[in-house]
This record gives structure tokens, C-alpha cells and sequence, in this order.
């Protein structure tokens, strides 16, 4: 019942005029007080000079609170700037005063507008006090009684600075906050052991298991601006060994009209932790690339395709043709495109491995730009199925660029992987091979051929992160190749921006890499999304080592062999340097490689892939007996 009540009166708010009509009131017995106060306590003043004084101050106190609105707050969300209000408005109270008793001292004016300085000064002092303490000590009761019908969470809020500071105003002055703030925490050695607001500044080092169970502890509010990816994970895992959720204050910029709600503070996502600064990108040039323009984007149901067509649609191309053979997949991103109106796109149905199919499509639209994300990607699957990997990645790759120099398209993007370099598996190796062709097509003709070079995509279809989240809903275990193992991460967006700043950067020819940062143990990944899932380990779920699966690699890199790079206008985004080719013999090679058959052995297919990169050393595969051929070669 009184739950209800309060619930009822939560919406209701007191009238503008009936808190002026209260800020009056307080002028008036303050300045009652004020006399008071001035005569120590005796009451042998004038009292008839006093209540005639009283309806002045009462009319210079009402020209004064209307001229700085103090009356039109809500006084149960009282902040900041109400507070600066009230003190503006007593203070021009204060003036008006002053120049009253000024001129009915010069001129004689009648008693009522001279007033003793002291008694302005002290009528000033307890008017702060007491119109600032009254609307606070209502708001402090109101929050009171709104949270003891709440479940309260006990917080911690980490960085005592600027931010954290907002972050606790933004929790205190919330009445639908249920967070009750316990202490800070902060790397800064001269602040801890100190007090802020009556609560103390802890090391993180002091934050401890039984520190956690004595004080009820249940949530960590992270509030540092611009921290670093790396010490953001750093502090994250600290905190999620102690079974504590994590929360973090966005960037300022992200702020809606510069004000922080609790509502914007969000639970530490995945993304978050992967130890390395975002790329940004900004280029004006991108505007101009696209503008007008027919593009291709193979695989365009893919993760990484379909997200370089919703990128596409930020700028003003001509026409879009969505190109794959994932019909639902297509549908999906058709249906997506309709709902947010977007115009001017075609969905195809068709086979990279088709040729005929292609040349139709090709001079069908006559394309000017082509991303080209068709493959297949998943290591195991490709490395059982060396001729499907051959006649997607390579065929595939070699029918959509030949075709590209026949009709004069002016940029082919290819997207390849970091699995392409010194390749381990069926998989990189048909990529890398993919590299190489469109590498020995530069120069022949009008298209631009360039590559983009990137390794794991956070959520894409089929990546560890969608299939952790499976196995998490499952109740586990959590199933992880190697303990050791490590990759590099990137979001789908970031892919993608760099995808569409090498079309615009590229002059043909070029691969691009960029530095990722650290790469990240997928194992501490696992734990992360465990306790990200709200569970423990390995209590609730539990890790389980399965063992490297065939042509994986613990440690993936950037560069191959002999490669290194040189830098962009972009810190961050690189050309890798590579090797001189005998285009004419490797070109010759990958065509053959292009024509096998289904009647070859799986051996004789990757046989052939190794000629084609000496660097292509199986690894946990049925394939190695080859590679002492392979590393012979390299030798020599």
C-alpha cells in the first residue's frame, strides 16, 4: 500500500508557485531570524519597523527568484545548478536590499527600505542555508524512501577523478537508482586511503574475496575516460576472478546532451576486452569512391559481406548487387535493406564457381567496384575438403577477377585472412593462393586489384564467440582447442571500414594489414564470457581442452616470410611489402590447380597447393607426410 502510494506520488509533481510560495516563506522567517540573530538574541529592536520591512523583503525576494527561475525546479531531483540558482537569487535579493537602504539613506526615504547592512549579510547566509538545506534534506527524504523498497545493489566505483565523480552524482541524485554507492577505487597512490564524500579510496590490490563478502559488494562501475583497451582487460579479469559484475561509464562524447544517466552506464561487453585500441577511420575521399557507382559485393549473406553492404548504403552509389548462394542468408539482408528503405540495390542468387553465370551478371550490370568476401573459411571442414576449398576459394576467386579485367571494373577488393600467411591448412593456403592470382593479374588490364589482410571477426557466422554463447546457454563446457592458443580480433564494423578504406586508398597491387595490438589467449576469452554470462568458474561452467584440430595453428600471424611492410596516411593500417613473383609460372600453376578433378585423391590436390607455396607446412594434419617434400624445396 505504501509501496503504491509512493509509486503514484513518484509522478506527481508539486506546482512552480507552490515552491515559490515555500522560497518566500523562507525569506521572510530568515529575515525574522536574521534580527534575531543581529541583536544577540534580545528582543528590544523596533518590531514594528521589522513587519513593515517584512513585505519588501517579500517582494524584492519574489523580482528575485523570478528573475533566475529558482521556483521551476523539481525539487526532489534538487543538483548542481539549482543550487548555483538559489545562491544567484538570494545574493540579487541580497543587492536589491542594499541599494534600498542606499538611496532611503540619502534621500530620507521612509524606514521600511533601510535596513542594517549586518542584517542583509546574516539574511543572506542563512537564506543559502536554509532554502539550500531544505530542498536538499526533502530530496535526501525522498530518495530515502524510494530505495527502501528496492532491491539495493552495493557499488564500487573505479576511478576517483573527474568521471567517477560524475558517475556517483549521476547514482546519488537518481531516485530510480537501485546502486548504493560503497568507496572508490583508483590507481593513483596519493589518493587512496583518502575520502571522497565521506567514502574511501581503495587499491585495487586491496579489493580482496573476504573484502567482498564483509561489505556486501556485487558490482565495479568503471568511470575513466580514454582507458586503454589493455588496462581496461587488466583490471576486468581482476575484478571478474573476485566473482564481481563490471560495469563502464561510456565515453563523454557519447553523453546525451553532456549529462551522464545511470541509464547509460552498460555491463562491459566482449568487445571491450580485446586489448587494443578500435581503428578509426575518417576519410572525405570515401564520399567520392562510392559515389555513383555500381557495385558487386560477393557473399554479401556473410558476416563480413553483408556488413560492407550496410556501410555501402552510408554513401550514394548507384546500384548494389548482393551476390550468394545462401538463399536464406540473402533473403535476411534483402528484408533488412526493404525495412529501412533503402533503394536502388539487387539481390542475385549465383555461384561464384559458375562462370557462365557470372559473365551474364557482369554484363548484365556492368559493375565498377567489386568486393569480393565469397569463401569458405572454416579450417576442420576445408581441410576434409581440399577440392570444395580449391573450387570456392581459388576457382571461385580466379572466375570473379578474370572476369573483372575483361570488363574494365575499376577496383577489385579481395578479403582475405591472417590464415593465408605461412599457411598451416587447407583453408590459408587456398587463400594465400587466391593472393597470389589476383597479384599476377595486376598491371594486365584497367582493374585495381587490392587486398585486405584481417584476422578474427567478434560474432561473425561460425567464430568462437557465437559458439561460446551456444555452449554457455547450454550450461558448457566451454570447449577450447589448446590453453595456449592466441588470436587476433577485430569487430565486424572495424572489418569492414578497412575493407572500404582500401578501395579508396588502393592503387592496385597492394595487401593490407593493420596492427591489431595483442592477440588475444582465447582461453582468458572463455573465462571472460563466463563471468560476462553472469556465472562462475569453474564452478558453473567449466573449460574443456579438446586438442588442436587438423592444420590449426597456436599462434596466428600477420606477415609472411620475406614480407614486411611500409606505412599509410593511417598509423594503424599498413602495406605488406612482398616478394617478387614469377607471375607468368605461378599464374600457369594456379590454372592447373583450378582444373582438378573429383575423381583426385585429397593428397594429390594439396600436392599441388604446396608447389604452388613452398611456405605451406601442414600442422595436426594427415597432410604433413608432403612436407618433407615442402621443406626440401624451401631449402633449396
Amino acid at each position: 500500500m505504501i509501496k503504491r502510494l509512493l509509486q503514484n506520488i513518484s509522478h506527481k509533481y508539486a506546482s512552480k508557485w507552490l515552491v515559490m510560495l515555500f522560497d518566500l516563506t523562507i525569506a521572510a522567517f530568515t529575515f525574522v531570524a536574521a534580527y534575531i540573530i543581529r541583536f544577540n538574541f534580545n528582543l528590544d529592536f523596533d518590531f514594528v519597523v521589522m513587519f513593515k520591512q517584512i513585505p519588501f523583503v517579500f517582494l524584492a525576494a519574489l523580482i528575485s527568484f523570478i528573475l533566475v527561475g529558482s521556483y521551476k525546479g523539481v525539487v526532489r531531483f534538487t543538483g548542481f545548478k539549482d543550487v548555483v540558482n538559489i545562491i544567484i537569487g538570494v545574493n540579487i535579493l541580497a543587492t536589491i536590499l542594499i541599494i534600498s537602504t542606499f538611496f532611503s539613506r540619502r534621500f530620507n526615504y521612509e524606514s521600511i527600505f533601510n535596513i542594517s547592512g549586518s542584517i542583509i549579510y546574516i539574511h543572506l547566509l542563512l537564506n543559502i542555508l536554509f532554502l539550500v538545506g531544505f530542498k536538499l534534506f526533502i530530496k535526501s527524504m525522498y530518495n530515502k524512501l524510494m530505495q527502501d523498497f528496492k532491491t539495493q545493489k552495493r557499488v564500487l566505483i573505479f576511478g576517483a577523478g573527474n568521471s567517477g565523480m560524475i558517475t556517483y552524482d549521476a547514482i546519488t541524485n537518481d531516485p530510480k537508482s537501485n546502486h548504493i554507492v560503497c568507496g572508490f577505487i583508483d590507481d593513483n597512490a596519493q589518493k587512496t586511503g583518502k575520502k571522497i564524500n565521506t567514502l574511501k579510496v581503495y587499491r585495487l590490490e586491496s579489493i580482496t574475496s573476504s573484502f567482498i563478502e564483509k561489505n556486501a559488494i556485487e558490482e565495479v562501475i568503471i568511470s575513466i575516460q580514454n582507458i586503454k583497451p589493455n588496462r581496461l582487460l587488466q583490471i576486468s579479469e581482476r575484478l571478474f576472478e573476485l566473482n564481481l559484475k563490471v560495469k563502464i561509464v561510456p565515453p563523454v562524447q557519447n553523453w546525451i546532451d553532456g549529462d551522464l544517466s545511470v541509464g547509460q552506464i552498460k555491463d562491459v561487453k566482449i568487445e571491450d576486452l580485446l586489448g587494443r585500441d578500435p581503428i578509426s577511420i575518417i576519410n572525405p575521399a570515401l564520399v567520392d569512391e562510392y559515389d555513383n557507382k555500381i557495385i558487386f559485393i560477393t557473399g554479401a549473406a556473410g558476416s563480413i559481406g553483408s556488413e560492407i553492404a550496410r556501410k555501402i548504403c552510408n554513401y550514394n552509389f548507384k546500384k548494389l548487387i548482393l551476390i550468394d548462394i545462401a538463399e536464406s542468408a540473402l533473403y535476411e539482408i534483402q528484408q533488412e535493406f526493404i525495412q529501412k528503405g533503402i533503394k536502388n540495390f539487387t539481390t542475385v542468387i549465383a555461384d561464384v564457381r559458375d562462370n557462365k553465370r557470372l559473365e551474364h551478371l557482369f554484363t548484365l550490370y556492368r559493375p565498377e567496384i567489386i568486393f569480393h568476401a565469397a569463401a569458405y573459411k572454416h579450417v576442420p571442414l576445408m581441410e576434409n575438403n581440399p577440392y570444395e576449398a580449391v573450387s570456392v576459394n581459388i576457382n571461385g576467386t580466379k572466375n570473379m577477377a578474370s572476369l573483372a579485367v575483361k570488363h574494365s571494373v575499376n577496383k577489385f577488393v579481395f578479403i582475405s585472412t591472417d590464415k593465408a600467411v605461412n599457411p598451416t591448412n587447407v583453408m590459408g593456403a587456398t587463400k594465400r593462393i587466391a593472393e597470389l592470382y589476383i597479384n599476377c593479374l595486376q598491371g594486365k588490364g584497367h582493374t585495381k586489384f587490392v587486398t585486405t589482410r584481417f584476422g578474427n571477426v567478434l560474432g561473425s557466422n561460425g567464430s568462437v564467440i557465437p559458439l561460446f554463447k551456444k555452449q554457455i546457454e547450454a550450461g558448457g563446457p566451454l570447449t577450447v582447442t589448446h590453453r595456449d592458443i592466441t588470436r587476433y580480433f577485430m569487430t565486424i564494423p572495424e572489418a569492414c571500414q578497412l575493407v572500404l578504406e582500401a578501395a579508396a586508398m588502393g592503387n592496385g597491387g597492394e595487401i593490407f594489414v593493420f596492427d591489431m595490438g595483442e592477440s588475444v589467449k582465447i582461453f582468458n576469452l572463455a573465462k571472460n564470457m563466463i563471468v560476462l554470462s553472469g556465472l562462475r568458474y569453474p564452478e558453473d561452467i567449466d573449460i574443456k581442452i579438446t586438442g588442436l584440430r587438423p592444420g590449426e595453428k597456436i599462434y596466428e600471424e600477420l606477415l609472411a616470410d620475406g614480407e614486411n611492410t611500409k606505412a599509410t596516411y593511417h598509423e594503424k593500417i599498413m602495406i605488406a611489402r612482398t616478394k617478387k613473383l614469377d607471375t607468368v609460372e605461378v599464374e600457369q600453376k594456379i590454372i592447373n590447380l583450378t582444373m582438378v578433378n573429383l575423381k583426385m585423391q585429397n593428397i594429390e590436390i594439396v600436392s599441388l597447393m604446396k608447389d604452388i607455396i613452398p611456405e605451406y607446412v601442414s600442422n595436426n594434419s594427415k597432410f604433413e607426410i608432403l612436407d618433407a617434400k615442402t621443406i626440401k624445396s624451401i631449402k633449396h
